[in-house]
């Protein structure tokens, strides 16, 4: 990828808080929202962000990532704790601290009125770029994000990938040293998806510092260099993906469904394996058994024996690699789309 031209870049100095000599570039410390109603959506939370990685924060709707992300880009108030980006107290200094993020919200934002260029044109403008500096940073993220034969478009041709890569381009157009990317591809067709997960890893090879939030695990485990898995406001596990799977201690996961108590064929299993396959784990999700176990040879005939021997007649089985949805369900005993 190429460097933006000069006139288009603004310096991120350490007079400006954007990184210094800090590796940590985003840290929480107790940070906590209740909504109205007490309700709790981020409870205590502890976190640390290093510069140049994309970070992921992974959990189903509700979990507390959105709220998470608006406290650090100073769209919610938080009730308690504290948070910093690049050393700034986005609390007591909310002015500062915006200017060195580039936030990507769930939804469509852009300037329908204007064209997609006008739209990157004016966002740096905004942003107190120069004329001169905010026409080459425009043109300069069209061609980086493939929309230059877009650039006199008007926003509403552009399809839901397109609209979501310009969105992107916009966030990043004005140098942030932290981007928040929230369920950035939610809605998109699985081409647009992979698109915009190439356009996202050109950014990241660039060094640029990402917070991710989703609950897509193929994306979090595809993008992500750590992942925090959440639920009801706070951090359950925080590893790399493959540290994440690893913990599970099993390599291999069967999922079966038969006929009769979900329950009854899960103790059967429990009991039977815990002699033929010490530490094999075995849990009930959504009226399905989910066996963990390690090593795969024979795994699909050893349950399936086991299922009949125990009087079960099976409807469905199959066989997978633990996933960090694996994960999130040994943590909360629930399907990560919940």
């Amino acid at each position: 990828m190429s460097t933006v031209p000069e006139t288009a870049t603004q310096t991120r100095s350490s007079s400006d808080g954007a990184t210094g000599r800090d590796p940590v570039v985003i840290r929480t410390e107790g940070l906590t929202k209740v909504y109205p109603g007490n309700v709790l959506a981020v409870d205590h939370l502890d976190l640390s962000v290093r510069e140049g990685e994309i970070f992921g924060l992974l959990g189903p709707n509700g979990a507390g990532k959105t709220t998470t992300e608006g406290m650090l880009t100073t769209r919610v108030l938080p009730t308690g704790g504290r948070a910093f980006v690049g050393g700034i107290d986005v609390v007591a200094d909310p002015a500062h601290a915006k200017r060195v993020i580039g936030v990507v919200p769930q939804t469509n934002t852009l300037d329908r009125a204007l064209s997609v260029w006008e739209n990157l044109y004016f966002h740096g403008r905004y942003f107190g770029m120069g004329a001169k500096a905010a026409r080459a940073a425009a043109d300069y993220r069209l061609e980086q994000f493939r929309l230059s034969d877009r650039a006199g478009a008007p926003v509403p041709a552009l399809s839901g990938g397109l609209a979501q890569r310009l969105m992107v381009a916009r966030g990043i157009l004005h140098e942030p040293a932290i981007m928040f990317l929230d369920e950035p591809t939610t809605g998109l067709d699985p081409q647009s998806r992979l698109a915009l997960w190439e356009v996202l890893g050109d950014l990241h090879r660039d060094g640029q510092t990402i917070m991710l939030s989703t609950h897509h695990m193929e994306e979090a485990d595809r993008l992500c260099d750590r992942v925090a898995i959440m639920d009801h406001g706070r951090i359950l596990a925080l590893d790399t993906p493959r540290g994440l799977k690893q913990s599970l201690g099993a390599d291999t996961e069967v999922v079966v469904t038969a006929e009769g108590p979900p329950r009854r064929l899960a103790s059967h299993l429990e009991s039977e394996l815990s002699a033929q396959r010490p530490g094999s784990d075995v849990r009930i999700v959504e009226d399905k058994v989910r066996v963990g176990l390690k090593g795969v040879e024979g795994a699909l005939p050893l349950i399936l024996n086991l299922a009949e021997q125990g009087g079960f007649t099976v409807r469905d089985l199959s066989v997978t690699e633990p996933t960090l949805e694996t994960v999130f369900i040994s943590l909360t005993g629930k399907d990560l789309r919940e």
